[in-house]
């Protein structure tokens, strides 16, 4: 049964790190004076309202399936997205800062959860709990980090349309009708084609110091024994 145990450790994480990642962005807009996620119901923490029939279902389903299957026979590797919130950017008094803030509101939340889970921690003695709080911290970290890749409609792409010259950022928000298909061109066919994963690496060199971090922040011992 220890595949069940995987599958719930790669499905539940995921599912709350892309909920709240979603609702987030919908909240930060209605602060703003964008009602439009909430007219649509998207003001919602049920999965089910956010759900994407490729990138929800679809490509994290294949991806579950043939690491399963294949050896080690064991989940390792998750990727995905949600269906994004309508935002309606035009009611927002400056548009595209609106929108900028609008996107890092994701990314905060998954460093706000992955902080929640390192302080949940500590008060966890049971061994399958302390590995769902672990993947639980580790789905949010990668979630937010991956975001913040500067390339639309990425939350971080949106960010740099918000930060850059009227002009260039026109430039730049031209990428997004291109953007799922550069990330996964990135993400996948590049690291198969050439052996060359800069995803991957950033990822290796950056998430144990966005641990430590999210650690640090909850009060644990860094050199201590109960830290991962």
């Amino acid at each position: 049964m220890s595949w069940l145990l995987d599958l719930a450790l790669a499905i539940v994480p995921a599912v709350l790190a892309i909920t709240l990642h979603e609702a987030a962005h919908g909240y930060a807009a209605l602060a703003l004076g964008d009602t439009t996620a909430r007219d649509a119901g998207r003001l919602s923490l049920n999965p089910l309202r956010h759900v994407d029939r490729v990138g929800t279902l679809i490509l994290p389903g294949f991806l579950l399936a043939t690491q399963l299957i294949l050896p080690p026979h064991r989940v390792s590797f998750m990727f995905g997205w949600a269906k994004p919130v309508p935002i309606g950017a035009y009611r927002f008094r400056d548009p595209r800062r609106g929108m900028a803030i609008v996107a890092v509101a994701g990314p905060a939340m998954n460093f706000f959860l992955a902080w929640i889970g390192a302080i949940l921690v500590q008060f966890i003695s049971n061994e399958i709990a302390t590995e769902f709080l672990f993947y639980f911290i580790l789905t949010n970290l990668v979630l937010g980090l991956f975001n913040l890749l500067p390339i639309p409609p990425l939350d971080g792409g949106r960010v740099v349309v918000g930060l850059l010259p009227l002009e260039l950022a026109r430039a730049w928000a031209q990428l997004e009708r291109y953007g799922i298909l550069i990330v996964l061109g990135v993400v996948f066919l590049l690291p198969r084609v050439t052996g060359f994963d800069p995803v991957g690496q950033v990822l290796q060199t950056v998430l144990p110091w966005a641990f430590r971090i999210v650690f640090m922040l909850a009060g644990h011992d860094l050199h201590g024994p109960q830290f991962f």
